[in-house]
This record gives C-alpha cells, structure tokens and sequence, in this order.
C-alpha cells in the first residue's frame, strides 16, 4: 500500500515550492491533487501534468474519486495529497482515510477569509473544519516550506 509522506492544503496546489523542496524533503514519487473543479478540466489537468518533473506520477480526482484511490490503493508509492482546502481533506477523513498529519502551505485572502497565521487566512467555516479535523486525530501544522518550523494549528484556533 502506498504511503502518505505528505497532505498539504495550498491553494495554488501545483507550484515550485511543491515542486522542489517537498518533493525533496518527503521522498515522494506520485502526486495526488484532490480538487472536484481542477477534476473536471482536461486543460488545467494538462497543464498540471505540464509541471510534474520527470519521474513523479500525476493523479487529479475528484474527492469522491480520492477517498476510492486512497482507500483502495495497492501500489508502493510515496504519495503526496494537494488540495485547496481543509474541507476536502475532512471529507477523505470522513471516507475513512486515515490522515496522520496535515501541513497548512497557502490559503490566500479571499471574500470571507480573514487573516489566520501570517500570510495564511481562513473563513469562520474554515476554522471549523480545521477544529473538525484535529479532533479526529490529525495534527495539523502551518509549514510553508520543509526548512520552517512547523506551528501547530490547533493553538491558532482559540
């Protein structure tokens, strides 16, 4: 079965960060983006593919589509999750997939976001899901880069 090295939420999912110091740091080998909008768009899936480096498979399912792989996969790979969001990665825990820890990289400003950790913001929703998703034992940590020092979400939350 493959194993997690890493789920991030980054709202701009595929990008050089991603694509240079965690691919690096986490050994990993196949990228899985859960995203039901980028899922459905053959032309940003390209151009996803377009960014991969050599080497590194490429998934983009829906998050349906994501809890089956996750749930169902029997290869050896060394996976990496991306999503834009905290909800898609409690809708995969709600599947049934087991997520250890959850690394918090980009949520940008946006209508109904407010500041959260530095350059990172949530809605009040948001919040809740992050709440939602450490109380089902996932620790979750702000890290934008391997290199920073991880700050636990659950202090930001009070």
């Amino acid at each position: 079965m493959s194993e997690i090295v890493l789920a991030r939420i980054d709202d701009r999912l595929i990008h050089g960060q991603v694509m240079t110091a965690w691919l690096q740091y986490t050994g990993g080998n196949h990228i899985v983006i859960i995203d039901d909008e980028t899922a459905k768009d053959d032309f940003l899936k390209t151009v996803m593919e377009m960014s991969v480096p050599e080497g590194v498979a490429l998934d983009v399912f829906s998050i349906n589509d994501a809890i089956e792989f996750l749930k169902n996969d029997a290869n050896d790979d060394k996976l990496l999750l991306l999503a834009k969001t905290p909800g898609a990665y409690y809708a995969l825990i709600e599947g049934g997939v087991k997520l250890a820890n959850l690394v918090v990289g980009g949520m940008g400003a946006a209508k109904g976001r407010t500041k959260f950790y530095k350059n990172i913001s949530a809605s009040d929703d948001e919040r809740e899901t992050f709440k939602n998703i450490i109380e089902a034992g996932t620790v979750v940590n702000v890290q934008i880069v391997p290199s920073d020092k991880a700050t636990n979400v659950a202090g930001l939350l009070n």
